[in-house]
């Protein structure tokens, strides 16, 4: 089915709803499924399984997967049918991503590829409580809703999309969240790279305590 993501908007969540799919945790509207390297962070260059779920409650005017804030249209399935998927594959690590996955309860997919072998990571925005056990997660902020404490306390990966000169303090905001093992990571926005970039290098420069992530699957044309 084709998505005009132009219309898309992103889905009404209120807390008291969550976990979108309390009725059954084992199925999960996924938007697409792929293997390919991870692109950005701490693992970057690392061959993994993507899982993107559909549905966000964020609405990042520069998100460059707007097609996944709705679930319309959308297969619905099974951990098991996932599992088995990714298992065609021979790396043994599956990113969650979406979309805000954290909008559903998680813990049967982290059950499922746990039980089959895989180092499971998630990538959020933050915004929501976390439901299900991760070995590794990416905690990317967004300003449009606020991370909540608790999920910054559990980051490993701190990831800040730098798209203004003033991103640059709020990045520092929140790493002040993070747990102190927590790695820091500053990403130029993909349209504004050719402006971003000398700035968060000179930031880096004076601030070492940070890194440099850059979307790696788009310059070398990767999913």
């Amino acid at each position: 089915m084709a998505i005009d993501a132009t219309h898309i908007r992103p889905i009404a969540v209120q807390p008291a709803q969550l976990p979108l799919n309390a009725a059954d945790p084992a199925r999960l509207p996924v938007m697409e499924t792929f293997y390919s390297l991870q692109g950005e962070g701490f693992h970057q260059g690392k061959a993994a399984f993507f899982i993107r779920l559909a549905g966000c409650d964020v609405g990042c005017v520069w998100c460059d997967v707007k097609e996944s804030w709705t679930t319309a249209g959308y297969p619905q399935k099974e951990v098991d049918s996932l599992v088995e998927e990714a298992l065609q594959y021979p790396a043994r690590m599956v990113i969650i991503t979406g979309g805000e996955p954290t909008l559903y309860d998680l813990a049967p997919l982290c059950k499922g590829f746990r039980e089959a072998g895989f180092q499971v990571h998630l990538e959020t925005s933050g915004a929501h409580p976390i439901v299900g056990h991760f070995d590794w997660i990416c905690l990317s902020p967004k300003k449009f809703k606020p991370a909540i404490p608790e999920v910054c306390r559990q980051a490993h990966e701190l990831k800040v999309v730098i798209y203004h000169h003033s991103d640059f303090l709020w990045a520092e905001q929140y790493a002040r969240l993070v747990s102190p093992q927590c790695h820091l990571f500053l990403q130029p926005e993909w349209s504004r790279k050719s402006r971003m970039v000398p700035l968060i290098i000179d930031y880096i420069q004076q601030h070492p305590q940070w890194s440099l992530s850059l979307q790696l699957h788009k310059y070398i044309n990767i999913p």
